[in-house]
């Protein structure tokens, strides 16, 4: 018998699959529980086990883990009869992985520890590909203690893995990564086209950048996506608007000013509004090419 915790997760999509995954691979017995049925299939072929429903997943755990799309499933899945504070044992860890609202983790963590169940919110950055490498960064909200209980568990799925201060800090660092990706990823698109429209070999180009003082980590994780307008989802349109929101909502609370971010916001949301929401975030480049009188391809 493994003395390693048992740990239940709930929510099997794009990242919590390949994450869940390698948390088997390192050895940890995984319960997990999703709404798509293939998904847990998916858990059961790679050596979890797939529950019937949040309870029966998180019933014996001694950690869960969390990674929904935003403030309203995280709330759905947390509480009332059938969620987890009702379920599962007194002096479980719950580590929320989900990009939502500091305001959120925060009363969750309360709530929580009404019911003697200890929290983190820890969201991550490094898309689809940073899942299944287990390169994610990690940055995590919550008290000294859980966090070194925790890490174990994070570095199975990080390389990058910070605490960044009490409740909720998780989730403002990550609303700040998510302004920064989004701000980098408009840059980026509207290099394309101004490269492509002035005829220069845009994969040279694209090298040569990346080498410099413009490279950096989207760049060289969404070069192909620009070259190949492969827009095919590792992080959608609509989970970015939502963070666009979350920042946007965030920064005005505080007082700090994003001239930039706000543009970049009205972008996302444009994007969207034309129908590509469910495209990734790469797609920025569509709302560039359509500014831009450039052929769109799809």
């Amino acid at each position: 018998m493994s003395n390693l915790p048992k740990i239940a997760w709930i929510g099997l999509g794009i990242m919590g699959s390949p994450m869940a995954e390698n948390l088997i691979k390192a050895g940890y017995a995984v319960s997990g529980f999703t709404l798509e049925a293939d998904k847990l299939e998916r858990l059961a072929k790679a050596g979890g086990t797939a529950a019937a429903s949040i309870a029966e997943a998180v019933k014996d755990a001694d950690v869960v883990i969390t990674m929904v799309p935003a403030s309203p499933q995280v709330e759905a899945i947390a509480y009332g009869p059938d969620g987890i504070l009702d379920n599962a044992k007194a002096g479980a860890l719950l580590i929320d992985m989900s990009s939502i609202t500091p305001q959120t983790s925060i009363d969750l963590a309360k709530a929580a520890g009404d019911k003697g169940i200890r929290v983190l919110d820890a969201p991550v950055s490094g898309g689809e590909a940073g899942a299944i490498e287990a390169v994610l960064s990690i940055m995590v909200g919550g008290d000294q203690a859980d966090f070194d209980a925790a890490r174990p568990i994070l570095e199975a799925l990080g390389k990058t893995i910070v605490l960044c201060g009490p409740h909720g800090s998780g989730q403002t660092v990550k609303a700040a990564n998510q302004l920064i990706v989004a701000i980098n990823i408009q840059a980026c698109a509207e290099a394309v086209v101004f490269l492509e429209k002035s005829g220069v070999d845009l994969p040279a180009a694209l090298d040569v950048l990346g080498g410099g003082l413009a490279g950096s980590t989207v760049l060289a994780r969404k070069k192909d996506n620009f070259k190949n307008r492969d827009f095919k989802p590792g992080f959608r349109i609509d989970l970015h608007h939502k963070d666009m929101g979350i920042v946007t909502d965030a920064a005005r609370t505080v007082g700090a000013a994003l001239p930039v971010g706000s543009v970049v916001a009205n972008l996302v949301a444009s994007l969207r509004a034309q129908g590509d929401g469910s495209l990734d975030h790469s797609a920025l480049l569509r709302g560039v090419e359509r500014l831009s009188g450039h052929t769109i391809e799809g």
